[in-house]
Formats: C-alpha cells, structure tokens, sequence
C-alpha cells in the first residue's frame, strides 16, 4: 500500500454498504448511487490499499479475510464521518430521526409496549425501528453498523462497544399450577437439582444465565430434552407439566396471564441479570446513549418489576 494513499468516503462507504448487503444492486441503491460508480468507488479502495476486500462470483458476494478484518475500522471511518457532518449541520442528535434498536427474545416482548408508548412523549421526532434477535447476531449487526444500539443483558465483553448499565431483574421459579413449590417466597436455589429443568435453545442468553445460577449453587439439574426457541413456548411445557423454568420478572404479568402458570421466588440474594444499552463506541453517540438508556430504565422501572443501577 502507498504510504501516502488517502482513502475517498465514497469508497469506504460503497466498502461498508456492498459489506452489509452484500449484494452490489442492494448496495448501489441504500447509497443513492449507481452500480458501475459502486464498483468503480470499491475497486479505487482496494487498490489504493493494496488488498482485495471484496470477492465476487455470479452467484455470491463475500467478503474476503482481509475485507473482515477491515470492515470495523471501515465503519468507525464512516460512523465519524457521518458525525462530523451532522455536527456541522447542526443536526447531531441521533435521537432525532430513524434509530435502529435491537433486543433480545426474553425481553422484547415485554419492554417493547413501554418504549413504544413511552419513547415518543419524550422523543416524538425520533423514528424507532425494532430488531428482535440473540445476542451474538445483535452485536454482528452492531459491528457491521446495521443497528445503532441494543438492550442487552450484560456484560457483553464486546470488542470495540460500549456498556451502559440500566437495570437489574430478578429471575423467578416458573411452575404448573397447583405444584407444591408454587407461590413459595424464599426458594433456595438448590433446590433446583431435584426439579425437572426446560431450556432454551442453544443462542439464548438466558440459558447460560440458568446454567450459571444453577452453576452458583453448585447443583446438577436435571435438564430435560426438551428445549424451547422462545420464552412463551418454554411457558407453555411449563404449564403441560413438562419440567419448570425460570424466566425474569418482566415476563411475569404477561407469562402468568393464561392462568396456567405459578411462580416462586428465590432467597435473597436473588439470581438475576443485568440489562443495558449496548452501542459502537466509534458512533461517538455516549451522551445521548446515555440519555436514552436512562429513559429506557425509567419505563422499564415504572411498574416495580426491575431495580435501576
């Protein structure tokens, strides 16, 4: 690579774009852009910097080991070039205009209403765009700069993200109705070892955070074959009497209100995760992350369910 070489935005830009859709049509058209002034912008970065980012066959479009390893530095470029311009124009709050927020499974379904209703009272002109998905492919999508941010359980001990803490939630025993141990407030979790334990699927943070409780206690559960790929269903072959599970006190309400189902709590200290606001630290958006990650506790906060940190 020459030394000297100064790469242009427009190819670090068709880079990132042809990165994330990998497909030069797709790419060309979220840029504005055509598909030869694409190529053209892409095929300038790779000889400027001397390697081939970006393999392409009449089938697929991938990136090459070199283009993988480039592609966060490539997004930081881009994520302070954007900033640079909306600070000149006067327009530097991202919590104005399209967000891209991710979370997981085990709690979308339950903060969702709050922010959804809450959100807009404080930031009516912030345009919130919602992604559902495991942890692993949140943070993929964090890195290649597909979302802005995610509520996450942490700590994610992400390379290159930045952990804004927001609550604690308390897990709790969920049981069939009428079982022995229901409504049970100082359940030691010990007890877990002689109780039929249901799971999520591999991917889930939720199941390593049971693994880990049950791993603190220093038992052997008795973990059943069968697994759930959402919280409702592992719920469900609660309330069939398939096995129990645990669940966060944010699902409660919503989990308990069939009827089919009782709850137990944990001794003090009770098991529980961590929730937080998740980001690039390249976005250079801290502040207003951290802004909103304090309005997202408060929702989160308003019925009792969490405990803000």
């Amino acid at each position: 690579m020459n030394q000297s070489y100064q790469p242009s935005v427009g190819g670090l830009r068709a880079f990132v774009a042809v990165a994330k859709k990998l497909h030069f049509g797709s790419a060309a058209t979220e840029l504005g852009v055509s598909q030869p002034s694409l190529s053209q912008a892409l095929a300038g970065l790779e000889a400027g910097l001397g390697v081939q980012l970006v393999e392409r066959t009449t089938r697929r479009v991938m990136l090459t080991a070199e283009g993988r390893r480039l592609l966060p530095s490539a997004i930081a470029a881009c994520d302070g070039i954007d900033n640079l311009l909306a600070v000149a124009a006067g327009e530097a709050d991202p919590l104005r205009g399209p967000m891209r927020l991710g979370l997981i499974p085990t709690i979308a379904p339950y903060l969702l209403p709050r922010l959804l209703h809450g959100l807009p009272e404080v930031h009516p002109e912030l345009d919130l765009r919602v992604v559902e998905d495991q942890t692993a492919r949140l943070l993929d999508q964090l890195r290649e700069g597909t979302l802005d941010a995610a509520v996450l359980a942490l700590p994610t001990n992400a390379p290159g993200m930045g952990e804004i803490p927001m609550y604690h939630e308390d897990f709790v025993l969920a049981l069939p109705s009428g079982h022995r141990l229901a409504g049970r407030k100082r359940l030691p979790p010990a007890m877990l070892e002689d109780l039929p334990l249901l799971l999520l699927d591999e991917g889930h943070c939720l199941r390593d955070q049971a693994l880990e409780v049950c791993q603190l206690a220093g038992v052997n559960p008795d973990v059943r074959q069968t697994r759930a790929a959402s919280l409702t269903t592992a719920v469900q072959c609660v309330e069939g009497g398939l096995g129990v599970t645990l669940i966060p006190r944010t699902a409660v309400a919503v989990e308990t209100a069939s009827g089919g189902l009782s709850i137990a709590e944990f001794t003090r200290p009770r098991p529980g995760r961590r929730i937080g606001l998740v980001y690039r630290t390249s976005s250079g958006r801290g502040e207003a992350y951290a802004e909103l990650a304090t309005e997202i506790a408060a929702l989160a906060a308003g019925t009792g369910e969490v405990t803000l940190v």
